[in-house]
């Protein structure tokens, strides 16, 4: 299981970058404030996930402040990613039953697997909306299919 959720966190940061390099390349998407929004709320439940495995406090009113610009969100979502990697190489196969507690988890409770499998699921569905807003904008999103990425595994790439 272990392996799997590090490749799901390969692959998510390998997307995120990818899509976000997509927008960066397109004026109209690169200016849209819904496109921001969208991609600040997604780095926000990553952000908090991320903090909650840490066991660190999350600042919620600091992090809930959407950014200007599409390049400090990507800065965020690169920072991001980085400490997402650090973190999910040191985890031992046992510590993912470990639970987290928070009441910001419906139920209060759920497991360090079940969170890294909702950051992901979370961000693939924010990822295909914003590849559809991107589209919209006249741009073209990228192929980001976890079972295409498995071919040669790519890193993220946050140029």
């Amino acid at each position: 299981m272990r392996a799997m959720l590090q490749d799901l966190i390969r692959h998510k940061g390998y997307a995120d970058s990818a899509l976000l390099r997509a927008i960066r390349r397109n004026d109209s998407a690169s200016r849209d404030d819904d496109l921001r929004r969208l991609l600040h709320h997604s780095i926000l439940a990553n952000r908090f996930w991320l903090m909650e495995n840490l066991g660190r406090p999350f600042a919620l009113e600091e992090e809930s402040r959407v950014p200007d610009s599409i390049g400090t969100i990507a800065a965020r979502y690169r920072e991001t990613h980085v400490a997402e990697l650090e973190w999910i190489f040191k985890l031992a196969e046992t510590d993912l039953d470990n639970k987290l507690n928070s009441p910001f988890i419906p139920g209060g409770t759920c497991s360090v697997a079940e969170s890294v499998m909702q950051v992901c699921m979370h961000s693939h569905g924010h990822r295909s909306q914003s590849a559809t807003r991107l589209r919209l904008l006249g741009g073209t999103p990228p192929a980001l299919d976890f079972i295409l990425w498995l071919k040669d595994r790519p890193t993220a790439n946050w140029t």
